[in-house]
């Protein structure tokens, strides 16, 4: 009976050992498949221009040229793009990564989209507008999207990057923000002078209207002698 116990907790003690003995690879295993391997590409400041919204539509912009599955794996970061991916998934990562290379080959000369546009300059969409109208900011084309959730297609002007660039180093936003100061100013003074000669002659108009109204009231003048030619019948 003794002999039956030692055997039992002999087998036991020997499937404990097993299972431990087995527990390393198990677990190498796992962290082999979950590896993951990671490709990184420099991202110049002439290309954010100093913008996280540039940042961000630059990351669109690569991940629109990557097959749906892939797009979560690439991100953007401050100075660089990053892309990391399974090491299963081998030949989808060199494809990935052969994309974002030739993206990012032009990338400096991407268009600078109207949102922008306004926080590298740091500008206020009624800005943009009067400035693109008055041909201050320049633009270089127009792009047509579909937006999520809206039924009609929007049509926007899109910059050059170098323009904004060069109206940032500049700081043209700062002096034609003064331009339109002083002419606002201009025309408050110039309207006020106009209604203040408006209501001058308004003044004046109804001063004479007074004037003719209290002629015209008044009893016509009695002439000298009419009653006596009158009476003579003279007019008969």
């Amino acid at each position: 009976m003794a002999d039956k116990k030692r055997d039992s907790l002999r087998k036991v003690l020997s499937g404990i050992v097993a299972a431990i003995a087995g527990a390393p690879d198990r677990e190498q295993g796992l962290s082999t498949a979950k590896a993951s391997v990671v490709a990184e590409w420099p991202l110049p400041p002439s290309a954010t221009l100093g913008s996280a919204l540039r940042l961000k539509g630059i990351e669109r912009e690569i991940r629109a040229r990557l097959p749906w599955a892939v797009r979560k794996f690439a991100k953007a970061e401050t100075g660089r793009i990053i892309l990391r991916m399974l090491k299963t998934d081998a030949d989808a990562f060199q494809a990935a990564s052969a994309t974002i290379s030739r993206t990012l080959e032009g990338i400096e000369t991407l268009a600078v989209l109207p949102r922008e546009a306004e926080d590298i300059l740091t500008i206020s969409a009624r800005e943009r507008h009067k400035w693109l109208k008055d041909g201050r900011l320049k633009s270089i084309g127009t792009r047509t999207v579909k937006m999520r959730g809206r039924s009609k297609a929007v049509t926007f002007h899109v910059f050059d990057p170098r323009h904004i660039e060069d109206v940032l180093d500049r700081d043209l936003a700062s002096a034609w923000r003064e331009e339109d100061a002083q002419e606002a100013s201009e025309n408050r003074r110039r309207g006020a002078g106009k209604a203040a000669l408006t209501r001058a002659g308004k003044r004046q108009r109804k001063a004479r209207s007074a004037r003719t109204s209290g002629k015209d009231d008044a009893p016509p003048p009695k002439l000298e002698g009419w009653d006596t030619f009158e009476a003579e019948g003279l007019l008969r």
